[in-house]
């Protein structure tokens, strides 16, 4: 399977492809700059260099060709302000579900986060981030023909994955290694059975592959 990241220098998106290698996958990130090319390929992935804050629909489009998924792992980060939450967290994850739609790619998962709402409330930065998250999720559910699947994880940290995870409609706040949330990715990929779903993520006592079996067959 050919999985085209966007954002595949982030560290989701790096453990990601790390574990599409290893499962004998094609990874593809889309970076912004040569330098972080170079890091995907000794992960054994491939690269494209693109902006998406200023490429065409047809430039990504492209990217895409042969892919069989597209994933939306990219975002401002948390040093970032009010402009780039819209270009990067919004705008780039419709732009890639425009290129998808374009290049024939119907698999697509999009990385969002917790409380994601285009009707939230408030005037800081992180409630402007939830408004562009949920915007995103909003006209990929809304209006595409693609085959999606929004993850919406909770608080991330850096600590190591167990594999063990609560994966659901609601689960409530908490947080999640970025290892399980990588782990979860590449099963939500491999599961077709769960497109059309939008799932939250913390940690829990289920092994990553049985919760996404067990959210398929509901």
């Amino acid at each position: 399977m050919r999985v085209v990241i966007a954002g595949g220098h982030g560290q989701i998106a790096r453990r990601l492809e790390r574990l599409l290698t290893a499962g004998g996958h094609e990874p593809v990130g889309i970076v912004r700059r040569p330098e972080q090319a170079e890091d995907l390929r000794k992960d054994g992935a491939d690269a494209v260099v693109l902006d998406l804050e200023s490429a065409t629909v047809g430039e990504v489009a492209a990217a895409l060709q042969g892919a069989d998924a597209a994933v939306f792992a990219a975002g401002a980060g948390p040093g970032s302000g009010v402009d780039r939450k819209d270009t990067v967290d919004r705008a780039a994850a419709v732009l890639l579900a425009d290129a998808a739609e374009r290049a024939g790619v119907r698999r697509f998962v999009i990385v969002s986060s917790m409380g994601a709402d285009a009707r939230h409330e408030g005037d800081e930065v992180f409630d402007v981030y939830l408004r562009a998250k949920g915007a995103a999720d909003d006209d990929v559910r809304g209006r595409r023909t693609l085959d999606w699947t929004v993850l919406r994880p909770g608080m991330l940290t850096n600590d190591a994955g167990n594999g063990l995870v609560r994966l659901e409609a609601r689960t409530g706040r908490g947080p999640v290694p970025r290892d399980d949330v990588a782990a979860v990715l590449a099963e939500l990929l491999d599961t077709p059975a769960t497109a059309g779903l939008t799932l939250e993520l913390v940690s829990g006592s289920i092994p990553v592959s049985v919760a996404v079996k067990d959210i398929a067959g509901n």
